[in-house]
């Protein structure tokens, strides 16, 4: 099983400043996650989605990050690849570029990016996006694999051009599909890419989600395939924050993802701005429950059916707390069907310290009980082993209830 940490680059009080110092600290994070043993790290790509995602430009944060690493994976999770946001030509030269200086570790996902706010940005068409987004992923797939690429689809024709630079990866970097719905994970599994799942709703419908993948695998035939090798990698989301005070942990964790889940119904559902507080002593469970119990009445006062998937990102049931119950959970994840943990860790209220607390806790405590032998034990050629002392567990109280 393979373990990863995604971006968002979320923020709480979005001024400049704290901006500039969140994308910084997404670096910090990503660095410290490689000397821990983390396999790759996920970029998002949004716009103009304030609070919920300031990383607008993941090419350039990941370059950023591969030059300052050398062993750690460099994922887009995902690119936006409705053609208004990203022709898939340019993609696919952005992409080989960072594969070729990075020695080969780019892995590239594909999405819709399909917010009414962002698709107003660039002019996209919402009615296209998934067409779009398949079609996308057949020209890169060609463009990487033959001399010239040529094209001639239902929405894209494009005459014989030679894609510049070629990838280090042969034939190409492994691709995925952004996947929340049924729908999507058919998608995925019938055009041979790998699934990027979000697992809020927990480990019971992340095994109903790979069934539903496993299934479609088992019923495709090849014929809509992207590309001449097959990806079938399976990540699963993971929100956790890991600290020695499980409880601290907890309080800061499930406040997180209420900003996260409260950032998404507000771009996503028309909901009102996320909060932002911290409020010292709240039971941020219960917190996390009000504010589910909101989402509800909105959709009952717009007579919206409330499906399962309505509520998911505020479920509080994720690996927060001590190394120990985030294995616990990280293992019904593993028996769901995870070939891969994508850790959600920097969520808009979480202090800077909580996120690299957790990333040292997974990479001491965690990671290893998945391995064969600790990574830890043997630091990479001409790589000091970490060295970084941990953090006053006062400052984490301190923050938790800042």
């Amino acid at each position: 099983m393979k373990f990863s940490v995604i971006f968002e680059a979320q923020l709480a009080d979005p001024t400049v400043e704290r901006e500039h110092q969140v994308i910084r600290d997404c670096v910090e994070q990503a660095v410290l996650a490689e000397e821990m043993g983390f396999d790759r790290i996920w970029a998002v790509e949004h716009h103009s989605l304030k609070w919920y995602a300031h990383m607008s430009a993941p090419e350039i944060f990941l370059t950023w990050v591969a030059a300052k690493t050398r062993t750690i994976r460099i994922g887009h999770g995902v690119v936006c690849m409705p053609f208004a946001f990203n022709h898939p030509a340019r993609v696919a030269e952005r992409a080989a570029m960072l594969d070729l200086l990075s020695g080969g570790r780019v892995d590239l996902g594909a999405g819709r990016g399909g917010t009414l706010q962002e698709t107003s940005l660039c002019g996209v068409d919402q009615d296209r996006t998934t067409q779009e987004v398949e079609e996308a992923l057949r020209i890169i797939g060609k463009a990487w694999q033959q001399e010239e690429l040529e094209h001639h689809g239902e929405l894209l024709d494009i005459g014989p051009h030679p894609i510049l630079p070629r990838p280090k990866q042969t034939p190409h970097p492994p691709l995925f599909l952004a996947c929340s719905r049924t729908e999507t994970l058919r998608q995925a599994a019938g055009l041979g890419i790998g699934a990027l799942v979000m697992g809020f709703a927990g480990p019971e419908s992340i095994k109903e989600m790979r069934t539903a993948y496993d299934t479609a695998r088992a019923e495709r035939g090849g014929e809509r395939f992207v590309s001449s090798v097959v990806n079938d990698h399976f990540s699963v989301l993971c929100p956790t924050i890991v600290l020695d005070n499980g409880e601290t942990a907890r309080r800061i964790g499930i406040r997180g993802q209420r900003f996260f889940a409260q950032s998404i119904g507000h771009w996503y559902g028309g909901a009102g701005i996320p909060d932002e507080a911290v409020v010292e002593g709240a039971d941020e469970a219960e917190e996390m429950r009000r504010a589910a119990e909101q989402v509800e009445a909105r959709l009952h006062e717009h007579s919206i059916p409330v499906r399962p998937n309505a509520t998911a990102t505020f479920n509080a049931d994720h690996a927060y707390g001590t190394a120990d119950d985030a294995i616990r959970y990280v293992e019904q994840l593993r028996d769901a069907g995870a070939d891969e943990i994508m850790c959600l860790i920097q969520m808009g209220t979480v202090p800077q310290e909580a996120c690299m607390e957790t990333i040292r806790q997974w990479g001491e405590k965690v990671i290893p009980h998945f391995r064969d032998q600790p990574i830890l034990d043997q630091p990479a050629p001409d790589q000091p082993a970490p060295d970084q002392p941990a953090p006053d567990q006062s400052v984490l109280d301190q923050e938790a209830t800042r």
